[in-house]
């Protein structure tokens, strides 16, 4: 029974909207969450708080991040690759020498 409480809880049909009660929509999904609009009975968007949406946003971008991260790691090749040390020689510079950028500067 829960289980049908919690559905009609994150439900709201688009006939409140019509009827003025868009006010009292937003304020609850600030409150309790997302809400599923339902058009003749048939979901047709849904409701996201600003935070909802920024959270879903982020963690989108961190798993195409991770995915593109995968992708390059499977074509590396070793011969590609180089120690740390033989890096810092070949350069002549050392890690501790560079200046770690801001996030603003990546931007």
């Amino acid at each position: 029974m829960d289980f049908i409480k919690e559905i009609t809880n994150r439900t709201v049909p688009i006939s409140e909207f019509n009827r003025g009660l868009a006010g009292r929509i937003f304020e609850d999904v600030k409150k309790t969450g997302s809400k599923v609009v339902l058009k003749n009975n048939a979901p047709e968007c849904v409701l996201l708080s600003i935070k909802e949406y920024t959270e879903l946003v982020e963690k989108l971008e961190d798993a195409m991040d991770i995915l593109m991260s995968d992708e390059r790691l499977s074509n590396v090749k070793s011969e590609d690759l180089m120690l740390q040390s033989a890096f810092e020689e070949k350069y002549n510079l050392t890690f501790d020498d560079i200046e770690p950028i801001s996030e603003d500067e990546l931007e």
